[in-house]
């Protein structure tokens, strides 16, 4: 099967489509030879008919290999982490350099804010002078000096699922999961990484609401990964609250900051010592996730973490010695407004989404492509849900730069809180899948 044309044929009829056929498909993508239309039918057909195990891991691998696929060679596993997205998810900057303080080599590709979820990229451009443009010799040498990396996509980094991913937002095929689990996988695998953990979260904050959502996709990209051929295991989490009390770019900085150099007991401490652990384990650098995780707490309890993201930061062109006074670089709002309950009660619940949006609405976030940043906008001190409060108690403080949009997320911030009887304790770790 050779032709564009045929590919779509056994497609409408449910067949087999075969690797070949798929590996051309991704190279016409890559290169233009594959239509628009050709491309929203392929989007289209895999929505209703769907692809077959082989299929999806066909699809993934001629993704991957549809432009620049990173080949390395060093003395220690090459590993990364992947999280589906949620509100206050700062992970990927606490538990990267905790990898690299346990001997592992991390060549992070991240994105920037998707909807309602913030990016990591942004995160780092509140950094002055942070680049996350590297370009692939400058990333290969920053991985090899200091063990980490965090950095933007090449533009050669799986272009057909560039292209995909573009025809499925027009196409409203962006939620197949066969699809999401190539376009996720193609990006990842392309870095040559030899271990995966992927976070995929569940609930209000999160892309996937419910229990069964997420053990779906987390399922689909744990056996095509594995299939693909490299490690992978995934744990799923928690995300009706955000993941730490503050939303927004320079705010989450600041949370990591304080994780890496004053660490506490946190929800982001647990999960980031969860995933790494089980990382370590799935690398051959642990040899159960019971000790890899033990591994990934010592790395931060000791300081090496925070050494480690030090070392990062100045060979990305951030400040020279910026986790020993971190609050000197960050930008601040201009203006710092309490949220006060309307009355006496527990959180009983947030609206995770729009939180999120509330914080694109400030702008911390983008509402299109083209719009640019606040990096100082967004939430702090945050209650945990279950807190007990008095009426007129601060709940949350917004840092905006304009007073009538700090009145509207205040606004936004009350509609997404939910004041009643206490919930019932969720745990952080819902479940673990692996091969």
């Amino acid at each position: 099967m050779s032709s564009t044309r045929a590919l779509l044929a056994a497609l409408r009829r449910s067949q087999p489509i075969g690797a070949d056929a798929l590996t051309s498909f991704a190279q016409g993508l890559a290169d233009g030879s594959v239509s628009d239309a050709q491309a929203g039918a392929f989007a289209m057909g895999v929505v209703l008919s769907k692809l077959s195990h082989d299929d999806s891991v066909a699809l993934t691998r001629a993704m991957r290999d549809s432009g620049d696929v990173t080949r390395w060679d060093l003395p220690a596993p090459v590993v990364d982490k992947h999280s589906t997205g949620g509100i206050g998810d700062c992970v990927s900057l606490l538990l990267a350099p905790a990898l690299a303080a346990c001997g592992a080599f991390v060549p992070m590709v991240s994105g920037r804010g998707l909807g309602h979820t913030g990016g990591t990229l942004d995160k780092l451009d509140a950094i002055p002078g942070f680049k996350t443009a590297l370009d692939m010799a400058q990333f290969r040498q920053t991985v090899q000096d200091t063990g980490l990396a965090i950095v933007s996509a090449s533009p050669n980094l799986a272009p057909a699922d560039k292209r995909l991913y573009a025809i499925r937002d027009v196409t409203s095929t962006v939620e197949s999961l066969d699809l999401i689990t190539a376009s996720i996988l193609s990006k990842k695998l392309a870095a040559g990484l030899e271990a995966l953990v992927l976070d995929v979260k569940c609930g209000s904050g999160a892309f996937m609401k419910t229990p069964r959502e997420a053990r779906a996709l987390a399922q689909a990209l744990v056996a095509t990964a594995n299939a693909a051929g490299c490690k992978t295991s995934a744990l799923i989490t928690d995300m009706n609250a955000p993941l730490v009390p503050s939303l927004g770019n320079a705010l989450e900085i600041s949370e990591v900051m304080r994780a890496l150099t004053a660490p506490a007991p946190s929800r982001l401490h647990e999960i980031t010592v969860a995933l790494g652990g089980q990382l370590l384990a799935d690398a051959a650098l642990a040899s159960t996730p019971e000790e890899g995780a033990a591994q990934i707490d010592a790395a931060i309890g000791s300081g090496r973490a925070a050494e480690a993201f030090a070392r990062m930061c100045t060979a990305q062109g951030g400040p020279l010695g910026f986790a020993d006074n971190w609050a000197r670089y960050l930008p601040e709002a201009t203006i710092i407004r309490e949220v006060k309950a309307p009355q006496a009660g527990h959180i009983a619940a947030y609206d995770g989404e729009a939180l999120g949006l509330a914080v694109v609405a400030l702008g911390g976030g983008r509402q299109v492509e083209s719009d640019s940043i606040d990096y100082a906008v967004g939430l702090s001190d945050m209650l945990p849900l279950g807190t007990r409060v008095a009426a007129g108690q601060p709940i949350a403080r917004i840092h905006a730069s304009r007073e009538d949009a700090a009145r509207r997320a205040e606004a936004d911030v009350l509609k997404a809180t939910r004041i009643g009887t206490a919930p019932a304790e969720q745990p952080l770790l819902l479940e673990r899948i692996t091969a």
